[in-house]
């Protein structure tokens, strides 16, 4: 975790074991992302070989993808960079299991679970942060750019190592750290008019075709992007044959299912496909599909569902086809331009499975409700016909009542095995036409099971003596009103948890953003040399960090040294005090003697944003955040992560209005 902020004048030791404390963060690295030693050492070696080859090829069609402007060729070079991307990711997960000891592909678990769709991360390139840093530094801050080396490295180091965060915890909060930092340096480095003049590039997540943009904006929207493909990642690795898993993997799918809300409502123009309103309104679905199907899961881990439980097996169906539906809406999503054009043929196919799958298994535990449940009290009939007739709760019956006989019961359960048969079936086919889903053998296992079961129960139900087909069975009804909605449980998108990653601006020693910000321009004045009259210096003081000269007594020792009203004491006898509090310099000034004290000042100059009037820049996102809840204002050490939004906009309260006003201190 990086470590917090600190005022300066801190010593070497602290500023070392601050260093040090940062390095922690990298522990999310994956450090044997790209390493070759092992006791796979040969197979290793040969994926390497693999991954360097395709990222050759896709440096020539790059290249070739710019430098045309036919069309036709574009779109050719695009196909087959979407081809690349794909075998390095396949590449990239062996390389994973292999470094990991684990099947990247599947959960960690001996149970028979239906696989989940990760997404893979964004790509990019390594980044030049010092010219561009270090000229801001010297040109505009008046600073030394040579002293703050350190700062340059440890930023370039963190982003290096978001490159490739570890599958865990300890790779988001590396995430959360890089992002929250890149806030910072958004506050302190950019302005409306000028960007840091950094060419960030990423690759397309779906496509593997290059996007470039000068926008710290991109930057920040692409790790966000990266967050959410984390968290689906840890949620697909999940062990889902116990509740634990099942719990955690619904919390990840959820998580991100927020990131990629988040970063649709407020990153408005996308540089590349997998970034754009439509694909992320698509990820978004699929990640809430994914969590209710754990919550299913979840269900079913539960104490044992006894066959005569009516109600059990009727909430069993209830929440199958709720899976079933949400996979049915993510596949006319997907089946929908432009969606269609970059998502994977297998995830959509897989999409178009798991919606047969889980609808047939809401009209298999109907059945079960039907044939081996035990008859059910009359109050409750009107419940149940509204889920198994899909009848309205207001409405009048449109069909035959809910047979009571067990022999009507039997014929009407053995038309939802029917269903649920065909279903089934349907699945197997979808499964065995896509040649990348022939690979998965746990979800053809997990399809086959559930046939043979229905099978099974068909033929306990089939009587050779048995001419009369029942009625077409009618669809599961997926809500209902009544005490049976209150046990559904409908998973949201959350937010990622930014703020339990605390973070300290790097570049700190700067001073506070509320006035040492690219937005603002200034004029450095001293040292000068203020000596104490009988009243005092002549001045009086206000705020903190920095404090601010509130007022010049006309005539006195202050005004006679040049000294204004709203000027900001930066230095006190040498000593930078750009973090110090009120009080601080208040004490500072009353152990001089009457030699006097030389004091350093700096004056805004006209077009600097003063203190409190925020940010104007045109709303990308129509997000103000103040500076209190980035946790920028106070002068000590930062105790608060910035605000976990892309903050293109934010509304600063740098003012510190309602301080009294302290005189000068006296002899």
């Amino acid at each position: 975790m990086v470590p917090e902020g600190r005022p300066d004048g801190a010593g070497a030791g602290e500023e070392s074991a601050r260093l040090q404390a940062a390095g922690s963060v990298r522990k999310g690295c994956d450090l044997l992302a790209n390493s070759q030693h092992g006791c796979l050492q040969s197979r290793r070696a040969q994926i390497h070989q693999q991954i360097n080859r395709e990222l050759r090829m896709r440096t020539g069609a790059e290249n070739l993808y710019r430098a045309t402007s036919n069309a036709r060729v574009r779109e050719t070079v695009a196909l087959e960079l979407s081809y690349v991307n794909s075998s390095l990711q396949l590449l990239k997960e062996e390389l994973e299991g292999l470094d990991g000891n684990v099947d990247a592909d599947q959960p960690q678990s001996e149970g028979v679970t239906v696989p989940m769709i990760p997404l893979g991360l964004k790509e990019t390139k390594q980044l030049d942060w010092a010219t561009p840093l270090k000229e801001l530094i010297s040109g505009h801050f008046g600073e030394d750019s040579a002293s703050y080396e350190a700062e340059i490295r440890e930023l370039e180091d963190l982003r290096q190592a978001a490159r490739t965060p570890s599958r865990s915890e300890a790779g988001l909060e590396l995430l959360t750290a890089y992002y929250n930092q890149l806030c910072f340096q958004e506050a302190r480095f950019v302005t409306p008019a000028r960007s840091l003049g950094l060419l960030f590039h990423w690759y397309d997540s779906l496509t593997g075709v290059p996007a470039q943009q000068r926008a710290l904006a991109f930057e920040k929207g692409s790790v966000l992007f990266n967050i959410g493909a984390l968290h689906t990642q840890i949620g697909a690795r999940q062990d889902r044959s116990c509740p634990e898993g099942t719990s955690c993997a619904v919390e990840a799918f959820q998580r991100a299912a927020g990131a990629f809300s988040l970063l649709r409502e407020n990153f408005s123009h996308a540089p590349s496909p997998d970034m754009s309103p439509a694909s992320l309104s698509m990820l978004e679905q699929l990640m809430t599909a994914q969590a209710q199907e754990c919550v299913f899961e979840g269900l079913l881990l539960q104490a044992p569902v006894a066959p005569r439980d009516c109600l059990a097996q009727l909430h069993l169906a209830q929440e199958a086809a709720q899976v079933a539906a949400e996979y049915r809406l993510v596949h006319q999503t997907m089946a929908q331009p432009p969606v269609q054009d970059y998502v994977p043929f297998p995830w959509t196919t897989l999409v178009h499975v798991k919606a047969e799958y889980f609808r047939a298994l809401a009209h298999y535990h109907a059945a079960l409700a039907l044939c081996d449940g035990a008859p059910v009290a009359e109050a409750e009939l009107p419940a149940l016909e509204q889920i198994f007739l899909g009848l309205p709760a207001s409405s009048e019956p449109r069909g035959p009542a809910l047979p009571q006989e067990q022999e009507d019961r039997r014929k009407l359960g053995k038309a939802h095995l029917k269903r649920a048969i065909l279903g089934q079936e349907e699945a197997l086919r979808l499964h065995a036409v896509c040649r990348a889903l022939r690979r998965v053998d746990l979800l053809q296992v997990v399809l086959a099971q559930a046939l043979r079961r229905s099978l099974a129960k068909y033929s306990e139900l089939d009587l050779e003596d048995d001419f009369c087909e029942a009625a077409e069975a009618p669809d599961v009804r997926r809500e209902q009103p009544g005490p049976l909605a209150k046990t559904q449980r409908r998973p949201e998108g959350r937010a990622p948890s930014f703020s339990r990653v605390k973070v300290a601006d790097i570049f700190h020693r700067l001073g506070p953003l509320s006035v040492f910000s690219a937005r603002n321009r200034w004029r450095l004045a001293g040292p000068i040399h203020v000596a104490r009259g009988e009243g005092g210096f002549g001045f009086t003081l206000r705020g903190d960090a920095p404090v601010l000269i509130a007022a010049v007594v006309p005539g006195g020792r202050a005004a006679a040294a040049g000294l204004k009203e709203g000027d900001y004491i930066v230095s006190v006898n040498g000593q930078p005090c750009r973090w110090w509090k009120h009080a601080d310099v208040v004490a500072q000034l009353k152990g001089v003697g009457d030699e006097g004290v030389s004091l350093q000042v700096l004056t805004l100059l006209p077009g600097a944003e003063p203190p409190g009037s925020g940010d104007r820049r045109p709303a990308l996102g129509a997000l103000l955040r103040s500076q209190k809840e980035c946790g920028w204002e106070t002068p000590g050490p930062a105790q608060a992560s910035p605000r976990p939004l892309l903050g293109w906009n934010r509304k600063a309260k740098r003012g510190k209005a309602g301080r009294r006003l302290s005189p000068a201190p006296h002899p």
